[in-house]
């Protein structure tokens, strides 16, 4: 049944700032579509058959964003990940989904390398250039010379912008604290211990949304950022980090700023109303593109948004410059609406 969850926020001013010359700019037209369109994944299992690039590509979404455990490949053998995405990139589907589409992405530990790895796992510098030649990136890139495959790229729309910003969650993630309580199998670490995202990405992700003058900023995060009670990976082990992140969003007037995530095998909304931010933060997760966790029976999340969908599927993220709204739809099989939220932004 089609679910649609409507939130409108009218409040507040964000002033226009520089035009931002460190991200990648590019000057796009909505295809076919009323709307500009952003389709986005996780979770694709190389072993089995995509059923979805049909029906995403139905959507015509001009940018692809993959979410991270874009294949499984849980290795220390290079030679081996790098099969697993010629793997994934022999699928004709796939082949015919991404033709002339911006395609980008993040990674979360199933493509790292590792399960549940982080800063620790020895081959990472090896794995990231691995995932880069999978998603086509130029071998002149900066993330072909620096530590972490975070990068951002402004889309220009007819003038209007949308600023899509890719955090990496594994290359500097220290230790986790693992849990104590036998249902779980992380908990939070004590407050102000460890990094998520590492010195370096922070100072990087700062300047990007202080920098941007983008009437909506997308950022990329391969695991949730608000739903934090269920006990695995999520930004909930790092809560200094959940307060830095949301400060920075309030600091830096960073317009329209929302997150998508991956990992669960679920897909949900989220949504949380912060102090002193003229519009809540809004948290999508998608997840899975080919097996999902068909035996999920609930969970805590005190911000959650709707129903929890088990379904495989895929998310939609469809841009209304004009009303300054973000319609996001999570849908599946034969592109069947799943559930819908809708967002409306203060202008400016």
């Amino acid at each position: 049944m089609k679910k649609i969850i409507f939130l409108f926020s009218f409040l507040g001013f964000i002033s226009c700032k520089s035009f931002d010359q460190i991200s990648q700019i590019e000057t796009h037209k909505p295809v076919q579509n009323e709307y500009f369109t952003v389709a986005f994944g996780s979770c694709d299992d190389q072993k089995i058959k995509n059923e979805l690039w049909p029906a995403i590509d139905e959507n015509h979404p001009s940018v692809w964003i993959w979410g991270g455990d874009n294949v499984y490949s849980d290795t220390s053998d290079m030679y081996f990940l790098k099969n697993n995405y010629e793997i994934q990139k022999q699928d004709s589907d796939y082949l015919k989904f991404i033709k002339y589409k911006i395609v980008l992405g993040t990674w979360d530990d199933h493509d790292f390398g590792v399960n549940d790895g982080g800063a620790e796992y020895p081959f990472k510098r090896e794995s990231q250039q691995l995932l880069l030649d999978f998603l086509g990136t130029s071998k002149k890139a900066s993330e072909r010379k620096r530590d972490g495959i975070y990068t951002a790229k402004t889309i220009v729309v007819e003038g209007n912008k949308v600023k899509i910003i890719v955090l990496d969650s594994r290359f500097f993630r220290t230790a986790l604290t693992k849990a104590t309580d036998s249902k779980k199998r992380f908990q939070p670490n004590k407050y102000g211990e460890g990094t998520l995202l590492g010195k370096a990405q922070w100072n990087w992700l700062k300047k990007e949304l202080r920098n941007s003058d983008a009437q909506f900023n997308v950022i990329v995060s391969s695991i949730q950022f608000l739903s934090d009670k269920h006990g695995f990976e999520a930004w909930g082990n790092f809560p200094h980090e959940i307060e830095k992140l949301e400060q920075l969003i309030i600091s830096t007037k960073a317009q329209g700023t929302f997150i998508i995530s991956g990992d669960r095998h679920i897909a949900t909304f989220s949504s949380k109303n912060v102090a002193k931010l003229a519009y809540p933060i809004v948290d999508f997760t998608s997840s899975g593109l080919t097996h999902t966790y068909t035996s999920f029976s609930g969970e805590e999340n005190p911000y959650v948004k709707g129903e929890v969908i088990t379904d495989i599927n895929f998310g939609l993220l469809k841009f209304d410059f004009k009303n300054n709204k973000v319609i996001m739809e999570i849908r599946g099989k034969q592109n069947k609406l799943l559930q819908e939220y809708v967002q409306i932004y203060p202008g400016k």
